[in-house]
């Protein structure tokens, strides 16, 4: 487990004490546990109705993973047999984006994996719907447009960039929570300027890393956030260094400077030691909490998101922002639709509200963006090909699939096309043409609107919802 992430030694430990603990009620050593003890841990996690915490089956699936991953350990430690009933190795856990065998094909199911784990449940939202969710959820606005009275948006800034940068980067939460400030390209020129993903932020320990694009908007309101006079960034820092909460803080590592050229980092040596060059590439995210500047101030952290303390935020604390809006959205829909309903009902109807967002909606919904985008660029590249050049010129190349693989760090595009897009795998480029027009914006949501409606995946904004079908049916 040394190679792995943090976050996946938190949810494997948390899985082997739920395991430990049925054992234990059920009298068994864990050394000697049978694939029939597995099966019956399996139905009382999912199904067994004396179990007042039962999970669903994608959270039993990491479950399963952890067994496997301890007991393969374990039996070649040990000599112990493995009692679970896997195909896949726990590398799966690291890598749930690819699901394509090293043949090609698809790997063969577990038996043990329950039916209704998906490796994704894909979801899309429309701009309109996303700015919707932003700014009720985040930024205090009402479903009228209109303020809430009262509203206390302490952390408005950061959230609202935070969000506008996940769903502009169609990066992981992992990877844009773990940035540095210095990585950001504040003075670039363009629409969308270059910035640099370090190998240990990115998902599956990557050997090298790759760039990715900042919208300039999304560039303006970090600057925003970062103003020394008016940002929240610099309130929860100075908070925090007014307090001694820096200096109190244990394997601190100082940073004398930085070479972008270079993208290495100058720190500070211990009791007279020379300074040391440390490439940004290897520093993972735990560690990069722990990097800090000298200012007139005192210490102040590279790291680019802070919590109100002023300690830079972990990833893990972004899911609670995202809870916190959309329970926040839930409770103004249901004063906007149904002010009078009180107690269960209230609650029911909380659970009805159509907007609401994870995370990981917003890498979907910036691959669905762009391969509409790419759609309209291949269409002009490739006239005047027959059919059957175009699909060598394909399979050279990967057409639309392969750019957006890029886009989005994939290493296979098959990930891509597999995973992210499935429900457009069996639309012709001509198709989607038909659809768009000269403005990108209607065009992506009009395409957006007429493919995806029939699924139920794509999140429209509320109170446009009826008029966005109309729009769709028209198309």
């Amino acid at each position: 487990m040394m190679g792995r992430k943090p976050r996946t030694w938190r949810r494997y430990a948390m899985a082997l004490v739920v395991w430990l603990n049925f054992l234990d009620a059920i009298g068994r050593h864990w050394a000697v546990a049978t694939p029939r003890d597995v099966e019956a841990f399996k139905d009382w996690r999912l199904t067994d109705v004396r179990n007042a915490e039962r999970v669903k089956p994608g959270s039993f699936d990491t479950d399963r993973a952890a067994l496997n991953t301890f007991y393969t350990w374990a039996s070649g430690a040990y000599a112990l047999a493995n009692p679970v009933p896997s195909v896949p190795t726990a590398e799966e856990d690291e890598r749930q984006d690819e699901v394509i065998g090293p043949d090609g094909g698809r790997r063969s199911r577990d038996g043990l994996r329950p039916t209704g784990a998906r490796r994704r449940q894909i979801k899309w939202m429309l701009r309109a719907a996303f700015e919707q969710w932003r700014d009720i959820g985040l930024r205090g606005y009402g479903f009228d447009g209109l303020r809430i009275p009262g509203w206390r948006g302490v952390n408005e800034d950061r959230d609202a960039v935070f969000v506008d940068g996940l769903y502009g980067t169609g990066l992981r939460l992992q990877e844009w929570a773990s940035i540095l400030d210095v990585e950001m390209p504040l003075r670039a020129v363009g629409r969308f300027p270059k910035a640099w993903l370090a190998a240990a932020c990115i998902k599956g320990a990557k050997k090298e890393g790759r760039t990715y694009r900042v919208p300039r908007r999304v560039l303006k309101d970090i600057e925003g956030y970062c103003d020394p006079l008016e940002g929240s960034r610099t309130e929860a820092s100075r908070r925090a260094q007014r307090t001694g909460r820096y200096e109190r803080l244990p394997y601190v590592r100082v940073v004398t400077g930085y070479n972008a050229r270079t993208r290495t980092l100058r720190i500070e040596g211990a009791e007279g030691d020379p300074e040391s060059l440390l490439s940004l590439d290897v520093i993972a995210p735990d560690e990069r909490r722990l990097l800090f500047r000298r200012t007139e101030h005192g210490l102040e952290p590279l790291a680019l998101w802070l919590a109100p303390s002023g300690m830079p935020k972990k990833p893990d604390g972004w899911e609670d922002t995202f809870q916190a809006a959309n329970a926040r959205i839930a409770e103004r829909w249901v004063q906007w639709t149904a002010p009078h309903l009180q107690g269960e009902e209230r609650e029911r109807r909380k659970e009805q509200c159509p907007l609401w967002a994870r995370p990981h909606m917003c890498r979907h919904s910036f691959a669905l963006k762009w391969f509409s985008v790419l759609s309209l660029v291949w269409q002009p590249s490739v006239e005047g090909f027959t059919a059957e050049e175009l699909a060598d010129l394909r399979e050279q190349f990967g057409g639309i699939w392969y750019a957006l693989s890029t886009l989005l760090g994939h290493d296979d595009p098959e990930v891509t096309k597999d995973i992210y897009l499935e429900p457009f795998t069996a639309l012709q480029v001509d198709y989607l043409m038909a659809l768009l027009d000269e403005d990108e914006q209607p065009a992506v949501d009009a395409l957006i609107c007429t493919v995806a409606h029939a699924g139920g995946r794509t999140l429209l904004p509320v109170g446009a919802a009826a008029g966005a079908r109309g729009e769709a049916g028209q198309a």
